[in-house]
């Protein structure tokens, strides 16, 4: 007789990641109501005051998978504005130990705090006298009472079936590094422009550029001055290619838009010499050059157009066409 397989919703696989995700759930659920209660939330607000305080760098380490986090940690921080980085630490029992100057702290995270490895690094920094924040689940451990600043995590649950295989414990770890990063941008009162500086690379600098570093600018600008015929601003518009010229006066502020729409209606009845005061749209989109590429193409989206004008002040400095904002890579 043919075996009847099990339902998907009864598949033991799903059933399993639904019992790991309860789990860890659980274990982050346990990590903020430790964070609302000493000792954890008085600890994590002094580490916050101290790293945000340093001239020096966070110097982040941790052996095996508490290390995976390290360098996932140290990543996050120099990315928002701490310089950081991650020393493993037996490197630094073979030399590396160099890497960490005087104005330095160092995050360690060790789960049991009792990580043999460590011992070089929590040695070095109590001999030099460099600050020493620990992350662990046992304050009285090794580390925890040699470290100048100990954050203890709850004692989480690992979703492990034999509870041994570090997963709880490194969900915990992660998001810890996550809420010291966030808290520590909005300290610095780190913007998305300070973000671009440390991300120029990829869709997500595309984004994060602005409308001057996209725009066209000086010549390549389709313009035309108050008082042009349309002959004048067709000729103008036709060799720009942008579909459209703006008219400005004779101190560089817009004026209008002259479109290929507005063309079309004025051939029907005009002489291609009347003046484009009579026939261009008044009053065109305009933004100004530090706008966001992504902030820009919504515009577009919305206003339904290909171009907007970049101004500042009232005076014409750059266009940008939805074309130059896609090929950037920003959709």
């Amino acid at each position: 007789m043919k075996a009847i397989a099990p339902s998907s919703s009864q598949h033991p696989g799903l059933l399993s990641a639904l019992r790991t995700t309860r789990i860890q759930m659980a274990a982050l659920q346990a990590l903020s109501l430790a964070l609302n209660e000493f000792p954890l939330r008085d600890r994590f607000l002094e580490a916050v005051d101290t790293i945000a305080a340093n001239t020096g760098r966070l110097v982040v380490t941790g052996m095996g998978k508490s290390g995976i986090v390290a360098r996932k940690i140290a990543a996050t921080m120099r990315s928002t504005g701490t310089p950081s980085l991650f020393l493993h630490p037996s490197e630094a029992s073979h030399g590396d130990l160099g890497m960490i100057g005087r104005e330095d702290i160092v995050f360690a995270l060790s789960w049991s705090g009792e990580t043999t490895e460590l011992g070089d690094i929590i040695a070095y920094c109590r001999r030099f006298g460099i600050r020493l924040i620990v992350a662990t689940a046992f304050a009285e451990s090794t580390a925890g009472r040699a470290a100048d600043l100990c954050l203890t995590l709850p004692q989480v649950r690992e979703a492990c079936p034999n509870e041994l295989a570090p997963t709880s414990s490194t969900t915990v770890q992660v998001v810890l590094g996550d809420a010291l990063a966030v808290a520590l941008i909005e300290r610095r009162g780190f913007t998305r422009s300070d973000f671009l500086a440390f991300h120029p690379g990829g869709r997500l600098g595309a984004r994060l550029a602005t409308a001057a570093q996209l725009m066209a600018k000086g010549d390549d600008i389709p313009v035309v001055k108050v008082g042009a015929s349309l002959i004048e601003a067709t000729i103008e518009m036709s060799r720009k290619r942008c579909g459209c010229t703006a008219v400005v006066d004779e101190g560089g502020r817009l004026l209008g838009v002259f479109t290929d729409g507005d063309l079309r209606r004025a051939v029907s009845g005009d002489h291609m010499h009347a003046d484009i005061r009579d026939h261009m749209t008044l009053k065109p989109i305009t933004v100004g050059p530090e706008i966001l590429a992504s902030d820009a193409l919504r515009i577009l989206n919305e206003k339904a157009v290909s171009v907007l004008f970049v101004v500042s002040g009232e005076k014409l400095v750059g266009l940008i066409h939805l074309h130059d904002i896609l090929r950037a890579g920003v959709a």
